[in-house]
């Protein structure tokens, strides 16, 4: 199925069409709290906990909401239930960030016969764009080819293996990261000499990357982590193989947590591309705009960074995530 939200025109979350908004007033508290049903993929990164608690400071009841959340343990039928028990709570308004890309269709039609709109947060899914109001996240692709670009410029004409680190099988950042990091890279040196998935969490990332060393050892030159996290766990397993993280294999990552940063800043990542998780405002003043009957843009998208080691050591003392 053709991704829905190819050749959509974007916008920065400061500059979204619900632009003068207010995702709350002083009156809040005298007027009927917005219901508004979250099911998130689940708590596996660092990431995903400060997207978190962005969500719930912003569907405050200060801010007029009320919100009933949902973290769906990364499985997507967990999260599938949670948009029914939406529906059927009757709530006004329904955000997810999708598990994974597919397998939404039905559970969204019923939503539309129930005029309960649906916005996504920030992951994108397959189902037809007619099923969905609007969507506020971060661009996965040009993270990937910001990643990919690094590391071609970083490589030279120097012949280099790689293995990478997925994220979740299915999910949207694991494919669109995957696609602009092999675009950016080809024509490169650089050889593919592994792939698999972490769940882009600590643990994940660890354990394969200790299946990598066994099977690959010093052969390998440069590891590409789709998250910090999976990244951070890698560093456990390279130090366990006698290596040094950064001289010896080279590494590239993406999120721009305070974790990740802080590997950065002591040389143990090369380089990390933000995505920016502080997505919680956005969403906010785009359901109360959906409600109101204003115009939104279809897809809306966060300015991502990215950190050499200078920089993530001038931004860490000020990193809110």
């Amino acid at each position: 199925m053709k991704r829905i939200l190819k050749g959509v025109a974007t916008a920065g979350i400061i500059a979204l069409a619900v632009t003068g908004i207010t995702a709350g007033s002083s009156s809040a508290a005298s007027k009927k709290l917005i219901v508004v049903g979250f099911a998130q993929t689940g708590s596996e990164s660092g990431w995903r906990a400060a997207n978190t608690l962005s969500m719930k400071a912003a569907f405050s009841k200060a801010n007029g909401f009320k919100l009933i959340f949902n973290a769906a343990d990364n499985k997507p039928e967990n999260q599938i239930a949670a948009v029914h028990s939406f529906i059927n709570q009757h709530v006004n308004a329904i955000v997810f960030s999708a598990v994974v890309t597919t397998g939404w269709a039905n559970v969204l039609a019923q939503a539309k016969a129930a005029k309960i709109p649906v916005i996504l947060e920030d992951r994108t899914i397959s189902a037809a764009p007619s099923l969905y109001a609007t969507w506020l996240g971060d661009n996965f692709l040009k993270e990937g080819t910001t990643a990919g670009l690094w590391a071609k410029k970083m490589v030279g004409t120097t012949p280099t293996n790689m293995v990478v680190l997925e994220g979740t099988t299915g999910s949207s950042p694991a494919i669109d990261r995957a696609k602009g990091f092999n675009a950016a890279i080809a024509g490169s040196p650089i050889t593919l000499l592994d792939s698999q998935t972490g769940n882009f969490t600590r643990a994940g990332g660890k354990t394969v990357m200790e299946g990598f060393l066994q099977k690959y050892g010093k052969t390998i030159n440069l590891l590409f982590a789709q998250n910090d996290d999976m990244g951070l766990g890698a560093l456990d397993a390279i130090k366990a193989a006698g290596l040094t993280p950064g001289k010896d294999i080279k590494i590239v990552s993406i999120d721009g947590t305070h974790d990740g940063l802080t590997a950065l800043a002591q040389g143990e990542f090369n380089y990390v591309v933000e995505c920016n998780p502080l997505l919680g405002p956005g969403v906010a003043k785009l359901v109360k705009a959906v409600l109101a009957g204003k115009k939104v843009a279809k897809a809306n998208t966060a300015v991502d960074l990215a950190f050499t080691q200078a920089q993530a050591i001038a931004a860490l003392p000020t990193r809110k995530y």
